[in-house]
């Protein structure tokens, strides 16, 4: 350490614009060795760009730099790469995964670190024949997953990895690093079960004791308050508040988040607003799934009209995999018919024909068209399956776009999901993981669908926005009487908004119990068939 005195890393007024949209204002904190502080806030309060400015994110010298100053150890840094960022022994893992799918665990783990050794030819040749210490890298490997306290395969090509298993990956790369002093972790439970969750909290302790700062970014304010020292709430481009975790509670963090009281009552699902009948929609039978990380083996289900159907069950049990299978993502076999017609299986097509809509858990690779305008991913579906937010022109032989319509739809869900943008026109890619999220539902609702699979809606949302996420999915299945098949990792999610819950393991269905049921009844269907 350069001086005792000096904090590992401190801010000073950083400041930050991104198109004519003032995202950070005024940001101050410090932070010390084997310090753990967590950031919370609404999707769009600031805390990705912050911490992108911390790693040297090239997007933030392409879009002007910043304002303000960033110290290491009480000196001014500037990171222009994140190798400057890497090499001052800060490390950081994403929302998003950056593996190499065709690679292993242990080759993503030491990716352009690889050991090598001399061989015959490389000391009469040169060091371009050397070869790769395959020894090395697995034992590099082994020991930063030791450091997880998880069971990782290392030899495990990461396309076939359960999602949570990639997220620890991505935390074991950073850990094999020597000279790693602060780790920012950007959403890593999002996609972790329960008990995935709560080994990544106790390698954060472990992380700590060892002397390396974290900083925790999480929607999950309860592991703030079992793993952070000290909470910074963030809202609107501020820092409102800044404390010691032992001195507040869930409640308050979320109050100085959205700037009001958010009463979890209110996510519940309301008595007497399910329109379920006693009409099967949707038949699935003997249905599989060949999804990486998924195993649909042989499901069995029956979806009643008008309801909101829950999938549950732990990761890499299959729940994913059904809607991705049915919707001809992935290839699949089996029977699906909806009112009483069979749905060709492997063909997207055909599925959007019927007015049925997905809006996948994938929403960078799957359901966004980054580079386009909100309006554009908002209408573009609808336009090309169904022919909506076009003008006949000659008697029908020209269409052309319907400017008017399309802006007026985009506004009208900017409006109703609440989402942060400059304008309608605003490129998706540029709008925070929540804010694309709702957009992803905005897409779904604009086709007026008959029937909608929703695979994890909350993903990566604040607390604020997925009550409001949930109430748009409820209001959409109560008003225009779409029935609802959701699909998420959160039991209690599930819960409050579902009428019925369906638990897969071990690639079927191990029983549908009423959304009323106990979370320890549902907990042991969980583990019935766990492969």
């Amino acid at each position: 350490m350069n001086n005792e005195a000096a904090p590992l890393l401190e801010v000073r007024n950083i400041k930050k614009s991104f198109f004519g949209n003032q995202v950070l204002t005024d940001i101050n904190f410090t932070l010390h060795e084997g310090e753990v502080m967590g950031f919370v806030g609404e999707n769009g309060a600031g805390k990705s760009t912050l911490m992108k400015i911390l790693f040297g994110m090239d997007v933030i010298r392409e879009t002007g730099g910043y304002e303000g100053d960033v110290l290491i150890y009480g000196k001014k840094v500037s990171f222009q790469t994140p190798f400057d960022a890497i090499h001052a022994g800060i490390g950081m893992v994403h929302q998003e995964f950056s593996l190499i799918p065709g690679f292993t665990a242990a080759e993503n783990i030491v990716l352009n670190r690889e050991p090598v050794k001399k061989s015959a030819a490389s000391e009469v040749f040169g060091d371009r024949l050397n070869t790769l210490d395959y020894a090395k890298i697995h034992g590099t490997a082994v020991s930063s997953i030791d450091k997880m306290g998880v069971a990782i395969d290392p030899d495990m090509v990461i396309s076939q990895m359960p999602v949570g298993h990639k997220q620890f990956t991505e935390i074991a790369r950073e850990l094999s690093k020597e000279n790693l002093k602060l780790l920012i972790l950007d959403e890593p439970t999002a996609v972790l079960t329960e008990k995935e969750a709560e080994a990544l909290l106790e390698s954060i302790r472990g992380m700590s004791s060892r002397g390396i700062a974290v900083i925790f970014i999480t929607h999950r304010l309860q592991e703030i308050l079992d793993v952070c020292d000290k909470v910074v709430v963030m809202r609107d481009g501020f820092v409102v508040k800044e404390t010691p975790s032992a001195d507040t509670n869930i409640s308050e963090i979320t109050r100085w988040m959205v700037g009001r009281s958010v009463d979890n009552a209110s996510t519940r699902k309301e008595e007497g607003s399910s329109r379920q009948s006693e009409k099967v929609i949707m038949t699935i039978r003997n249905l599989w799934v060949d999804m990486p990380g998924e195993t649909v083996r042989d499901v069995n289900l029956d979806v009643m009209e008008g309801e909101i159907l829950g999938i549950g069950g732990l990761a890499g049990q299959g729940k994913l995999g059904i809607p991705n299978g049915i919707m001809g993502l992935y290839e699949a076999g089996g029977k699906v018919t909806l009112n009483g017609e069979d749905i060709p299986l492997n063909n997207p097509r055909a599925c959007l024909n019927a007015k049925l809509a997905f809006v996948s858990e994938d929403r960078r690779g799957v359901g966004l068209l980054l580079d386009e305008s909100l309006e554009w991913n908002v209408a573009f579906p609808a336009m090309q399956v169904h022919n909506k937010f076009l003008k006949n022109y000659m008697g029908g032989l020209v269409k052309w776009r319907d400017e008017k319509a399309i802006e007026e739809v985009t506004e009208k869900y900017i409006d109703e999901l609440a989402i942060k943008c400059t304008s309608s026109r605003q490129k998706a890619r540029e709008l925070s993981g929540g804010n694309q999220q709702k957009v992803c539902l905005a897409k779904a609702f604009a086709l007026e669908p008959g029937f909608l699979f929703v695979s994890e809606p909350t993903r990566g949302i604040d607390v604020g926005a997925k009550a409001l996420v949930l109430d748009a999915l409820r209001r959409f299945n109560r008003e225009s009487g779409v029935t609802v098949v959701m699909i998420s990792s959160e039991l209690e999610e599930l819960r409050q908004t579902a009428d019925r819950i369906a638990i897969v393991s071990g690639g079927r269905i191990a029983g549908i119990l009423p959304a009323s049921e106990s979370s320890e009844a549902f907990g042991a269907l969980m583990v019935s068939q766990v492969i």
